[in-house]
């Protein structure tokens, strides 16, 4: 009785550990397929709607061409659309880049960072000690844990300057975004925090964040270098690049190019 009893927790234990791992991987599942969905989202806003209106602005300047020079009422208002056309194609193109950066999917996420940091509104210093690639939902999660940290840090922790560090140890990758904002950061008042704890944890890693009270905020992220149930090899999109990381950066003395 003993023996069965003990041969039926030991049953109990393997299903669980079964489960949870079948649950994990399907997490896993979920993150990808909506990346995925995003990514086919970007592609086609560039090529539709956004070429769309690029093939209209170039045909309204040639049509300007065939208006009479001079300060006339139509040679005005055309001026006033092609600007309208332009304006919305670039609107199109942060929104299409804030939905699945193309350069994180061509290039990986070190150029991605380094766009992101110049991008930034306020100065970055950025260490990178790796420029490999890594499966897809391990990059992007990374991506939008900073782009996320830096956004917060400069619209409601009134920061002037974010350092983000870089790295891989103990088969991980390791991003830490630290800001000398006011701090007070609370992901239970419904910000970004929330969505990206649940994107990293489904993947198996951890999100740390500290933020006392006028002492700044800072993230810590750590990731695996493989996705819970898919082989590394087949995670990884676009060329490996082996060569080292270094220190670069925007708008601060102490970063590089």
């Amino acid at each position: 009785d003993r023996l069965a009893a003990f041969t039926e927790l030991v049953a109990t234990a393997i299903a669980n550990a079964e489960a949870q791992a079948a649950l994990t991987a399907s997490r896993a599942r979920i993150v990808a397929a909506a990346d995925t969905a995003r990514r086919r989202f970007e592609r086609d806003l560039h090529d539709g709607a956004q070429q769309r209106l690029v093939s209209l602005a170039l045909q309204l300047r040639t049509a300007q061409l065939a208006v009479p020079p001079g300060p006339g009422e139509l040679g005005r208002r055309l001026d006033e659309v092609a600007h309208g056309l332009v304006a919305a194609v670039e609107e199109l193109r942060e929104v299409a880049r804030g939905i699945h950066p193309a350069v994180l999917a061509e290039g990986g996420l070190h150029p991605a960072l380094k766009a992101l940091a110049r991008r930034s509104a306020i100065p970055v210093r950025l260490d990178t000690q790796t420029r490999e690639r890594y499966p897809e939902p391990i990059e992007i999660a990374a991506y939008y844990a900073v782009s996320e940290a830096l956004t917060n840090a400069a619209k409601h922790a009134r920061a002037t300057v974010a350092d983000v560090h870089v790295a891989t140890r103990d088969g991980r990758l390791h991003v830490s975004i630290r800001d000398d904002g006011h701090g007070g950061a609370d992901p239970r008042r419904g910000s970004g925090l929330i969505g990206l704890t649940d994107r990293i944890e489904a993947l198996g890693g951890q999100l740390r964040l500290h933020s006392p009270s006028r002492a700044g905020t800072t993230i810590q992220l750590s990731l695996p270098l493989t996705v819970p149930g898919a082989p590394y090899d087949t995670a990884v999109t676009g060329p490996r690049d082996r060569r080292t990381g270094g220190r670069e950066g925007r708008s601060c003395p102490t970063a590089g190019p």
